[in-house]
């Protein structure tokens, strides 16, 4: 039975000090969730030891936003798997559309960094989705379903039981637009048929598909009303503690 999941991508916001602010916020509030919602949150690096310990204890797990595409070794700036496990991460968010346009990240380096990932036990958060280009040429599903069949269809059907994907239409993060409802259960629905053809339907159902762009308070409870939307990734929302609740209420 997959998951739901509310996770917070707090991508380059807040010092150490604010950042453990708002984790104690949460911490505080935590109780306000239903008991069957999973809390993720995904400081920058800087900050995971300090909030791993504010959080220690809850029912709100850690993620770091990317991690190497190497095990160890001289890669200046860069940061491994297994420290980002020992410094209580339990997810990676992998794939963002930032780290493809801004820094490169390419298919065949996103299947290197979820084997590092599931080799070390740390869940990827893995992200596909299209730009507004792509869309209003009608070519949104071409586009996913080649991120996901260069990427996913590498794991081993073992592997893909340990992922999570987010659905994040580019055109709708940072804009202020949303995808309708019925837009983003569009996509769901396709990625969930695209993961039961090349694993089967029982990973396909067990698999957990985030919605990924501008979900807040005043939308999230139609978004997860959708049959294939199990949850969201959530940015700007998620640096302010009553609407990252408020979001993860919705259920």
């Amino acid at each position: 039975m997959r998951r739901k999941i509310v996770a917070g991508n707090w991508k380059m916001n807040t010092t150490v000090a604010e950042g453990v602010d708002l984790a104690k916020s949460l911490v505080a509030k935590i109780k306000e969730v239903p008991s069957d919602v999973n809390l993720i949150i995904a400081p920058p690096f800087t900050h995971l030891v300090s909030v791993a310990q504010v959080i220690s204890g809850s029912k709100i797990a850690l993620s770091a936003q990317n991690c190497a595409d190497e095990i160890k070794g001289a890669y200046t700036g860069e940061v491994s798997v297994s420290m980002l496990k020992s410094a209580g991460c339990a997810y990676t968010i992998l794939g963002h559309s930032e780290r493809r346009e801004y820094y490169g990240e390419t298919s065949s380096k996103l299947v290197k960094k979820i084997k590092l990932a599931l080799n070390e036990g740390v869940m990827p958060i893995f992200c596909v989705g299209e730009k507004l280009e792509e869309r209003n040429a009608g070519k949104h599903f071409v586009i996913i379903g080649a991120q996901l069949s260069e990427v996913l269809f590498e794991l081993t059907p073992e592997e893909m039981a340990h992922v999570v994907i987010a659905y994040e239409p580019v055109w709708a993060i940072g804009t202020g637009v949303t995808a309708t409802s019925e837009q983003a259960q569009e996509i769901h629905a396709f990625i969930r048929k695209e993961i039961a053809g090349r694993f089967g339907d029982s990973i396909a159902n067990d698999t957990s598909i985030l919605y990924g762009g501008s979900c807040k308070p005043s939308n999230a409870k139609e978004l997860f009303a959708c049959k294939d939307i199990d949850g969201g990734l959530i940015g700007g929302a998620a640096l302010k503690a009553d609407d990252f609740i408020a979001i993860a209420q919705s259920y």
